[in-house]
């Protein structure tokens, strides 16, 4: 019993099939790769992810990519809650594996991007009160030191905090901690690049050999 409601295995398999493969569709690779017929993994940090295509090409296909991430973690939350009755587990679970699928896409060689955009968009479908403390952390540590990678951290770290506030459960605690791990072993270069003051601070004009 999770959320007040039981949950079929067989569901919660083909929800987790189903979400991760809807993590695949990264917007950076499919829009440098298969548009502008660049991969955005051969420049930059090789991150596949928004800053480092913002960085890389600029442009108003930096809206597509946008537009993607998040929608298709919008559509892995609403399949995930279709398939399990709505349930509080149904959205982290889709979060966890929509997640898995952007970071390691099986259908781009498992190099995806590092989950921002598309947890940022999961964290609004779980709980507003869970957005407001993700999402405002992000903005205020992004906006002061230009660092989007703090932001990016204090997301991961502080996700599981906010679960904790607003659920009081324990397997959705759990989930929350793994989601927030994977944003922060994403991150773990830049951490090394914080930390010893190499960070590349964001900027609006891209920038052809950025630090994503």
């Amino acid at each position: 019993m999770v959320g007040g409601s039981s949950v079929s295995i067989p569901l919660l398999l083909l929800a987790a099939l189903i979400t991760y493969f809807c993590g695949c569709f990264n917007g950076a690779v499919i829009v440098s790769k298969y548009i502008l017929r660049d991969d955005v993994r051969n420049h930059g940090s090789g991150n596949a992810g928004l800053t480092n295509f913002h960085r890389t090409f600029g442009g108003g296909l930096t809206f597509v990519v946008i537009l993607t991430d998040v929608l298709k973690a919008v559509a892995a939350v609403l399949i995930a809650s279709a398939l399990l009755d709505g349930t509080d587990l149904a959205k982290y679970w889709a979060g966890l594996f929509c997640l898995l699928g952007h970071m390691f896409p099986c259908m781009f060689r498992f190099r995806g991007g590092k989950g921002i955009l598309s947890g940022g968009a999961i964290a609004i479908m779980i709980d507003w009160r869970v957005a407001l403390v993700v999402w405002g952390g992000f903005i205020i540590l992004a906006v002061l030191t230009r660092y989007v990678s703090l932001g990016s951290c204090w997301a991961g770290a502080s996700f599981p905090f906010a679960t904790w506030f607003v659920y009081h459960d324990g397997v959705l605690l759990l989930l929350s901690i793994v989601i927030g791990g994977l944003i922060l072993y994403k991150h773990r270069e830049n951490i090394k690049r914080l930390v010893t003051g190499k960070e590349s601070k964001f900027s609006l004009h891209k920038k052809k050999e950025g630090k994503a």
